[in-house]
């Protein structure tokens, strides 16, 4: 039942190329197909997104490697025309499978107003973790494109199967902002008091392949998506009164409104077995394939700079670099860059530690991140003692995290290393780069947060460290002019896939004059 609905959503969504006679025979009316239960829709709904969340290939590959990873320059490429553009493959791929998913948890919501309203509130659990990790994709989404389908999408179970009645209106992506973080405040309150019966909470820690029915680690996974948010949007002004007043009530309010704090509650889709369809295997190729793990120049002399200890970890010296790390120059010419792969000196990401790892997580929120965004808030609000302690945890966080993504390795590929100590992870906060009380103005210091989180993000979360660069323009990059093409320099948005101009064209008709990938996103300001 799961993979026809998930087939049939996918199908009016992203709107194939077939007819409404070929529709209407290769599928059965979802009104005539038995229903599901919450519990199953819950773990098909988390499971159906896996793959964008656990590093696999196709996302590494096809999506990440010509666009986020190149647009941050956490990754070095060969120059070449045309690659600012973001790929149809890409935007497609990444369109689709978020409305596959998005159909999934519209029948969870279907299947849940169906019930009573005792067992509506036995089951208000899976609703309100479907509904956080679902916000969690869904602002993604929104920080690629900008408007999107949403209020109306993934209905045709609701309209009696009907698909051309159930094409979807584009979001203003500031309304869809408003109304995440509206629901948002409500969960994190809500979960501070919600009675869940001992036999449904059995059944959720079975379902919850994310945090394994840990009612508080759903509360810090509330609060730290409520706090990326709000920092994402802090700078708006039709936000800012609202940003301000909600960051300082989590921050202020660690019992009410905790956030992740240590590597131990980090919001992640774990891998225990390989023998089951959540795993990293796919990693190695999606990221290594065509050279896509080779090092940015960039993040390779920032770190070198600064004696960064997670360097050994995160990458590996080229074979004939004689132990030295380097990255490809974005400015050299795509023939001075050939050959500077070629001499085998140029670095790459760890094998080991990273695209070998076939036990790597899939990241939603990491300790370092939450820590990161509580430095900012902590900063904005006057408060430098409380916003140099959260950067200095969020420092010590990454660089313990790495080499814990080291420690449940199956690869040794790369060789050994060794995790640094607490004294030489102090002694790397103290450097005077690295320093928090050597940057004497709130710019500087919002620059050291900047740099630790581009950094921290690497290739392990692609789109956020995408979004944060657009909206501090840190690290300040310089990309090679791409004169043969209209597109010279990265985008600031992807536009919308080509099925949405063809089979959703009225609707996309209304957004189409800001469709365009020079355009700015609403919190983009710089």
């Amino acid at each position: 039942m799961k993979k026809i609905f998930l087939i049939l959503i996918s199908a009016m969504l992203v709107i194939t190329s077939c007819d409404k006679t070929d529709f209407e025979e290769a599928y059965p009316n979802p009104a005539k197909i038995s229903v599901s239960t919450v519990e199953k829709q819950f773990a098909g709904m988390i499971y159906t997104n896996r793959e964008y969340v656990v590093p696999s290939y196709w996302n590494y590959f096809v999506v990440y490697r010509i666009t986020a990873n190149r647009y941050t320059q956490a990754t070095g490429w060969v120059n070449a025309t045309n690659q600012y553009v973001p790929g149809s493959g890409a935007v497609n791929d990444r369109w689709n499978n978020f409305y596959s998913f998005y159909s999934q948890y519209r029948q969870m919501q279907n299947i849940y107003d169906a019930l009573t309203e005792e067992e509506k509130a036995e089951r208000r659990i899976y609703m309100i973790a479907a509904t956080i990790y679902v916000y969690d994709a869904t602002q993604k989404v929104v920080d690629l494109h900008g408007d999107i389908p949403w209020t109306e999408a993934g209905k045709i179970i609701a309209n009696g199967g009907d698909y051309m009645t159930s094409l979807p209106k584009y979001d203003k992506a500031e309304d869809i902002y408003a109304k995440m973080l509206d629901d948002l405040k409500a969960f994190a309150d809500e979960l501070n008091t919600i009675n869940v019966p001992s036999g449904i909470l059995t059944g959720f820690k079975t379902q919850d392949i994310i945090n394994k029915g840990d009612l508080t680690k759903w509360k810090k996974y509330c609060n730290s998506l409520r706090l990326r948010m709000l920092t994402r949007v802090s700078s708006v002004a039709s936000f800012q009164q609202r940003a301000t007043a909600e960051i300082n009530s989590i921050l202020n309010n660690p019992s009410a409104y905790p956030i992740v704090e240590n590597n131990n509650d980090n919001i992640q889709i774990a891998v225990y077995d390989l023998n089951t369809p959540i795993n990293s295997k796919g990693f190695r190729t999606g990221l290594e394939d065509w050279d896509g793990n080779l090092a940015g120049k960039a993040i390779i002399d920032y770190m070198k700079l600064n004696s960064d200890p997670r360097l050994e970890t995160m990458f590996q010296p080229g074979d004939s670099a004689k132990g030295e790390f380097f990255g490809v120059d974005p400015l050299a010419t795509s023939g001075e860059q050939e050959a500077a792969i070629l001499t085998n000196t140029i670095s790459r990401y760890n094998w080991s530690t990273i695209s070998r790892n076939e036990y790597f997580p899939g990241v939603l929120v990491n300790a370092s991140e939450a820590q990161f965004l509580a430095a900012e808030g902590f900063l904005n609000a006057g408060n430098d003692a409380k916003a140099k302690a959260a950067y200095e945890a969020g420092i010590s966080s990454s660089i313990k995290n790495y080499y814990l993504y080291r420690s449940v390795s199956n690869n040794a590929d790369s060789g050994p290393v060794t995790a640094p100590t607490d004294a030489e992870i102090a002694a790397y906060i103290a450097q005077s780069g690295i320093n928090w009380d050597n940057a004497t103005t709130k710019e500087a210091k919002r620059a050291l947060i900047a740099m630790q989180k581009w950094v921290d993000f690497s290739v392990i979360q692609p789109l956020e460290n995408w979004a944060e660069v657009r909206r501090l323009n840190i690290p300040q990059l310089s990309f090679w002019i791409d004169n043969a093409d209209p597109q010279k320099q990265p985008p600031v948005r992807w536009q919308y896939p080509d099925n949405e101009r063809t089979y959703n064209t009225e609707n996309y008709n209304a957004v189409s004059g800001n469709d365009k990938i020079t355009n700015k996103l609403f919190w983009d300001l710089n």
